[in-house]
């Protein structure tokens, strides 16, 4: 079994080949080839939690094991099994937070790709945590995003990210207003841990992916610009349970699409778009098959 550091799992999860390994798996649930139940929550003593989001294909299956204990650093810490479907055998043991990562980011990217009218435009990402980091490599090596502003209620983690940004050689300037910069970007990420919306407005043809309100009663994504939108989601069941910003704007569930649907479809021509990821263990699955790829794991 290969133990893999979390450089070493990042360097088998690039993200261009990741997105397309998401759309193959979504191509095969179509088929009816992999499952994902719900992921089971146990509350743990002193109130933690332990969580499980297993998947599996004909070839292999995956376990995401993650704990959360808020007293403590890091207070989220996680691993994926990847294991043999026919036998058992344990394959390889992923960082778990690196997959988590890398994976939510290349589904963004995928539905960038797919959905957003002008994917080679600036890019605003409002947050600088993991995700938004994330999301920037994603955009940088999927879509050739060259140009991007930060925004971050502390306004340094934002100038750490937009320099981080530069040396990679990206164009990139931490702002401490949306306002100014609104009308120019065409790509927009909101990837923060508010509780009431970021985002208010959007300029006509935008593609915003909204990665980080992960609960009912969180919402990043003002009503009003939700209204407005065409709306897609990673999965439908997903979103329905969680997906606060879309819940909390009394969306029509009639006319939300999930990227499944999406991929054989033409790409929107001028609508502002918003697609709203709420994780899913057939992602981890996506990322289990392209690592034991990479690393020729048999």
């Amino acid at each position: 079994m290969r133990i893999l550091t979390a450089e070493e799992t990042a360097q088998a999860l690039p993200y261009p080949a990741l997105a397309q390994a998401i759309a193959g798996v979504l191509e095969a649930r179509a088929q009816g080839l992999v499952q994902a139940p719900e992921r089971l929550v146990v509350p743990l003593a002193g109130g933690a939690t332990l969580l499980l989001m297993p998947a599996t294909d004909p070839q292999i299956t995956v376990t995401k094991l993650v704990t959360v204990h808020p007293q403590e650093r890091p207070s989220v810490r996680a691993e994926v099994w990847v294991m043999r479907t026919d036998t058992g055998e344990r394959l390889a043991l992923l960082d778990g937070a690196v997959v988590t990562a890398r994976r939510t980011a290349a589904v963004s990217l995928l539905a960038a790709q797919t959905l957003a009218p002008h994917p080679t435009g600036t890019l605003l990402i409002i947050g600088a945590g993991v995700q938004a980091r994330s999301h920037l490599e994603a955009f940088q090596e999927g879509l050739g995003t060259d140009k991007v502003y930060v925004h971050s209620r502390h306004f340094e983690h934002a100038e750490a990210l937009a320099s981080y940004a530069r040396g990679r050689g990206l164009r990139a300037q931490a702002v401490r207003s949306l306002e100014p910069v609104l009308e120019e970007v065409r790509l927009i990420v909101t990837a923060t841990t508010s509780p009431t919306p970021v985002l208010r407005r959007a300029p006509a043809g935008a593609f915003i992916a909204a990665v980080g309100a992960y609960r009912p009663e969180m919402a990043e994504v003002a009503p009003e610009l939700v209204r407005q939108a065409r709306l897609y989601v990673d999965t439908l069941e997903g979103a329905r349970a969680e997906a606060g910003d879309l819940l909390q704007a009394g969306a029509d569930w009639n006319l939300v699409q999930p990227l499944e649907a999406a991929l054989q479809q033409p790409r929107p021509a001028s609508s502002t778009v918003l697609f709203k990821s709420v994780g899913h263990a057939l992602w981890d699955l996506a990322a289990a098959r392209l690592a034991v790829q990479s690393l020729g794991i048999r």
